[in-house]
């Protein structure tokens, strides 16, 4: 569904003023009419809107005035000044502050149609300009997979083919294997990328909470509501929402995201007006959601609605002959590029023939805690492994290695379960299924 354009329509004459809401509205505009300089920036802290049309002259807050605020909120908004034949000066003054245009009143409104075309043609083109720079700074980004194993370059490739599509995608992959940088690499490759990219973990919050987040919520719709707040999917608007750990998603949240998917439209906890924003969705889990489905906690339908496009990331053990790049990387990374460290043979050899149960997340802080300990310019195996990074012998089952891996982790932060999930790259309610399905809360 193609987003429609939308406009702010500020005069203080409600006549005149409702005269051009229903005419742009009749040109399938989405437009909003707000009678003074207050009104509008309630609306505006609402939504965002691609071309505001504000009359100079209004009692209270002038035009001059509300073009500065908009212009310090939502600068990209092309704002159109509506003026008198003897403050013409002003009309100048104003587009020095920045507004498109102005038009004086009585105003033609074919000229002012005209107006806002190229008004609406000046937003894109800025959007563009801007995801055309963000496209840059995020190749950065999109080198930080990094690898030149088949695996690694089957995975960019598809992340490639896969960016240009405004359909959802599904990430899947272990933890600690890096799924959040897929899903920036999806963003900064996409014509979105000049948009926001807000990341969402679906596990980290109770389900009400998670609600309002997501989709935000009005004044006094439940305790503690004591202001009106937009959603995350609101300041997604245009852009990539990343939904991590979507397997924790609430049952009931999921019937909502669900809905959400197919229509771009949602609902405010607390409020009856629907609305609608253009969101690319991405989201990714750690979990087998198939196997999620066959146990009644995740739905079938939502899954189909997510999995438009797969993209599994390999975990660390299975493209080993990536780990001295990634070494190179992180001891950049840590000791930056005035300090230039190694790694010894013996060093890489461990590395080498570690199964690695916490991926590249763990391969990053082991590269970390031997920048910190190395004495010279050498970093030594004792440097990398401690007592908690156990051997993992060949053949050992992954829920073996996973048990194991949690178990270091735990003894590492003195039990601290937020402190461990954080470094699991999981949520403390995964984390707490996780202990009691391998007893080790004993």
């Amino acid at each position: 569904m193609k987003r429609q354009v939308r406009i702010l329509i500020v005069d203080d004459e409600e006549t005149f003023r409702d005269l051009l809401v229903r005419r742009f509205q009749r040109k399938g505009f989405a437009v909003v009419g707000a009678g003074s300089g207050s009104e509008a920036l309630e609306r505006l802290e609402e939504e965002f809107f691609d071309v505001a049309i504000v009359d100079l002259k209004m009692p209270g807050m002038d035009g001059l005035e509300l073009l500065e605020k908009i212009k310090e909120t939502q600068p990209e908004t092309q704002v159109l000044m509506l003026t008198g034949h003897g403050t013409i000066e002003t009309a100048i003054r104003a587009m020095k502050l920045g507004a498109y245009d102005y038009l004086t009143k009585p105003c033609n409104l074919e000229e002012l149609e005209i107006l806002i075309e190229k008004a609406v043609e000046k937003r894109k083109l800025l959007g563009q300009n801007k995801g055309l720079q963000q496209a840059l700074n995020r190749n950065l980004g999109f080198r930080r997979i990094i690898g030149e194993s088949e695996k690694i370059r089957r995975l960019q490739e598809m992340v490639r083919k896969v960016a240009a599509s405004p359909s959802p995608v599904l990430i899947e992959g272990e933890s600690g294997t890096g799924k959040e940088l897929i899903a920036e690499a999806l963003h900064g490759w996409s014509p979105r990328a000049g948009r926001p990219f807000i990341v969402v973990n679906c596990g980290a919050l109770p389900a009400h909470l998670l609600e309002s987040e997501l989709f935000g919520h009005e004044k006094g719709a439940f305790t503690g509501a004591v202001m009106q707040k937009k959603g995350l999917v609101e300041a997604a608007d245009s852009g990539t929402l990343f939904l991590d750990e979507i397997g924790e998603l609430d049952p009931q949240l999921q019937v909502k995201l669900l809905r959400f998917l197919e229509t771009g439209e949602f609902r405010r906890v607390g409020d009856n007006r629907l609305r609608y924003v253009d969101v690319r969705v991405v989201a990714a889990t750690n979990r087998r959601l198939e196997e999620e489905i066959r146990q009644g906690r995740f739905r079938e339908d939502l899954y189909y609605r997510l999995n438009v496009f797969k993209l599994v990331v390999p975990p660390l053990r299975e493209r080993k002959e990536d780990i001295p790049l990634l070494v190179d990387y992180f001891i950049t990374k840590f000791a930056g590029e005035e300090r230039k460290l190694r790694l010894d043979e013996e060093a890489m050899r461990a590395l080498m023939a570690y199964d690695f149960p916490g991926n590249v997340r763990e391969l990053a802080h082991m590269v970390e805690r031997g920048v910190l300990l190395a004495s010279g310019s050498v970093i030594k195996k004792e440097d990398l492994f401690n007592e908690n990074n156990e051997a993992i012998s060949v053949g050992m089952t992954l829920e073996e290695v996973e048990k194991r891996h949690i178990a270091a982790t735990l003894r590492s932060v003195n039990g601290n379960r937020a402190k461990a999930a954080r470094l699991l790259g999981i949520s403390v309610r995964n984390l707490y299924r996780k202990i009691q399905a391998y007893n080790l809360d004993e």
